[in-house]
């Protein structure tokens, strides 16, 4: 049975950055690694990394709409960390859509825990079909507001 996690109880402030600076996909992966590495749950960045950018050449993980979820399992992650990123500008993720891209949502999961990956996916892919949902968290001021944001859709 999967782990019911819920993606606004993983999200902390420390691991958002509303100010990505990079302008390609593979630099805004390590960007985010880096970002969620602070949460001590990633033995090796590099690995991590490594996985998010082979998970990325199998399909862009740009869903559209503005929106990314990079993604991966690994051993090298000891429990679940999700991280948020926006980007002002927008960079070419290769999106399904072929729009620039300005949110991240990236998530690295332990290497046995499908199910509940599946299940933050589908949570986090539930909550940016709202295009509403969409333009608030492009237009949040503030990390406070952004968990505000996601806790609100969420519950």
């Amino acid at each position: 049975m999967a782990k019911d996690i819920k993606i606004a109880t993983l999200l902390k402030e420390k691991y958002i950055n509303l100010s990505l600076k990079e302008k390609t996909k593979n630099k805004v992966i390590v960007e985010l690694v880096n970002l969620i590495a602070q949460s001590g749950k990633i033995k090796d960045r590099r690995a991590v990394a490594n996985m998010l950018l082979k998970r990325e050449r199998l399909g862009s993980t740009g869903i559209g709409n503005g929106v990314a979820i990079p993604h991966a399992k690994s051993p090298k992650v000891v429990d679940f960390v999700l991280g948020f990123g926006r980007h002002q500008e927008g960079i070419d993720f290769g999106a399904l859509d072929g729009e620039k891209t300005h949110l991240f949502f990236i998530l690295a999961s332990p290497e046995n825990e499908v199910g509940a990956h599946l299940k933050i996916l589908a949570d986090i892919s539930h909550l940016v079909k709202d295009k509403f949902i969409v333009e608030r968290l492009k237009a949040a001021r503030d990390k406070k507001e952004i968990i505000r944001l996601i806790s609100s859709a969420t519950t």
